[in-house]
C-alpha cells in the first residue's frame, strides 16, 4: 500500500512548481497522468545538460508520471480531457490566471462533471488581485516577495537565492493545499480549489522578518551569511575552506568561549548578551574571524561538534554527493530510463514509516502513454491513430509497435 494508492490527478502544468508538485504526489502513489501540448513540457528542450537527448530539467521533476499528450485548443482535446476530469480527484495547473477559464475548463465546469475534484492552481501572483494576470517568474517573486532585499551582503546589489526557491516554495504549498482539501472531502464529500502563488509563498516565509518590520518600520537589511537576531550564527573562513556555526543560546555562547579559551571576550560587556551581541556583531565578528584563519574547517567543525555546539562545512555540489550520509538517507536512486540507460535521481525528502514514498518509473517520453490512456477511455486504434494524424495528441512510439 503507498500513501495516495487510489487517487488519479490529472497534470496540466509545465517548468517547475507544478511538476515538482505533482512529483511529490506521484512519489506517494498518486496515478499521475502528465497532460502535455503537441510540443511537449517547454523543459524537455531546456538545457544543456542534456542525457540522451533528455534535459537533466525536465528528467528533476516528472518522474512517476504517464505522458499524454492532448491539444487543449481543439475541441476533441478538451472532450478527452474532461472525460478524464469525470474519475479523477485532483487537477493541477499552473498557467496564467484566466486562461482555464478561456479554454472552457475552470473550476466551475470541472466541479459540475465531478463535484469531488479539487483543482489546485500555481501562478505568480494568484488567481485575484491587482497582478493576477501578470506573468509570474521566481526571480520576479524574489524581488518583490523582499527576498533579494536581504539576501547578499550590505553595500552590494541585491542577489537572488542560488535555488528556485518561489517556484519550489509554491509547488510545496499546493501539495499541503491539496492533501487539506483531500481530508476536507472525506467529511464534506466535495472537492475545491487551490490558489497557491509564488508572491504569496516568500510573503508568508518572511515570518519574523515581516514581524519585525510590521512592528517597527525599520526595513531588515541584508547580512550576507549572518542572522539578524543571533550572533555567532554564520559561515566563517578556515585556513582552507568556509564553515558554519550555530551559538543559538547563551549556554552554547559560553561554552564556545571556554574550549577557545577567549574568556576576554565572554567576559566583555559588549557581548554578554545575545542582544548586546547582536547590535555589537561589527565588533565580535572580526576578533572570531581572526580564530578561525588560524586552522582548518575541519578542525573547528570537528572541535565545535565535540562540545555539542551546531557546525557544518560548506559543500559544493561534488562535496555533498560524496557524503555517505546522504546514501544513508537514499536521498538518491538509480532507475532504469528506456532511452538513458541508468538515471540517477533525487528522492522524496519526507519519509514515512508505513508508506513511502518511492521512484516506480522514470520520467515518462513524451506521449510514452497516450496510446493506453485513450485505449482505457475507449478509443480504438483506429481512432487514435486519427487523433495523432489531426495533431489532437501524439504517442512516443507508433501504434503499430504496440
Amino acid at each position: 500500500m503507498k500513501a495516495l494508492d487510489g487517487i488519479k490527478i490529472l497534470d496540466l502544468t509545465r517548468i517547475l512548481s507544478g511538476p515538482y508538485c505533482t512529483m511529490f504526489l506521484a512519489d506517494m502513489g498518486a496515478d499521475c497522468i502528465k497532460i502535455e501540448p503537441p510540443g511537449g513540457d517547454d523543459t524537455r528542450k531546456w538545457g544543456p545538460p542534456f542525457l540522451e537527448n533528455e534535459s537533466a530539467y525536465y528528467l528533476s521533476v516528472n518522474r512517476n508520471k504517464k505522458s499524454l499528450v492532448l491539444n487543449l485548443k481543439t475541441e476533441e482535446g478538451k472532450k478527452i480531457f474532461l472525460n478524464l476530469v469525470k474519475t479523477a480527484d485532483i487537477v493541477v495547473e499552473n498557467f496564467r490566471p484566466g486562461q482555464m477559464d478561456k479554454l472552457g475548463l475552470g473550476y466551475d465546469i470541472l466541479s459540475d462533471i465531478n463535484p469531488r475534484i479539487i483543482l489546485a492552481s500555481i501562478s505568480g501572483f494568484g488567481q485575484f488581485g491587482k497582478y493576477s494576470k501578470e506573468p509570474g517568474y521566481d526571480v520576479i517573486a524574489q524581488g518583490m516577495g523582499g527576498l533579494m532585499s536581504v539576501t547578499g551582503e550590505e553595500g552590494r546589489p541585491p542577489v537572488k537565492v542560488g535555488f528556485s526557491i518561489g517556484d519550489l516554495g509554491a509547488g510545496m504549498w499546493a501539495i499541503i493545499g491539496i492533501l487539506t482539501a483531500l481530508i476536507v472531502r472525506n467529511q464534506t464529500n466535495k472537492g475545491q480549489h487551490i490558489d497557491a502563488s509564488l508572491l504569496d509563498t516568500i510573503v508568508g516565509w518572511q515570518t519574523y522578518l515581516a514581524t519585525g518590520f510590521l512592528a517597527t518600520g525599520e526595513n531588515p537589511k541584508p547580512l550576507g551569511n549572518a542572522h539578524p537576531s543571533i550572533v555567532p550564527y554564520q559561515v566563517f573562513k578556515g585556513s582552507d575552506n568556509y564553515f558554519n556555526i550555530g551559538v543559538g543560546n547563551e549556554e552554547l555562547w559560553r561554552k564556545m568561549c571556554d574550549f577557545l579559551n577567549i574568556q576576554h571576550i565572554k567576559e566583555n560587556p559588549l557581548f554578554e548578551s545575545n542582544a548586546m551581541r547582536v547590535k555589537n556583531r561589527h565588533q565580535l565578528i572580526p576578533l572570531l574571524e581572526e580564530i578561525f584563519i588560524q586552522n582548518t574547517a575541519d578542525h573547528w567543525i570537528n572541535l565545535f561538534k565535540q562540545h555539542g555546539i551546531p557546525a557544518g562545512p560548506v559543500y559544493t555540489f561534488s562535496e555533498l554527493y560524496h557524503d555517505t550520509h546522504i546514501y544513508d538517507r537514499r536521498l538518491v536512486e538509480t532507475i532504469t530510463h528506456p532511452t538513458i540507460g541508468e538515471l540517477k535521481l533525487t528522492t522524496t525528502p519526507v519519509k514515512l514509516s508505513d508508506t513511502p514514498g518511492e521512484i516506480s518509473s522514470p520520467p515518462p517520453l513524451l506521449g510514452e502513454h497516450s496510446t493506453t490512456i485513450l485505449q482505457n477511455l475507449g478509443y480504438s486504434l483506429s481512432e487514435i491513430s486519427e487523433l495523432y494524424k489531426n495533431g489532437i495528441s501524439y504517442s512516443a512510439e507508433s501504434i503499430s509497435a504496440r
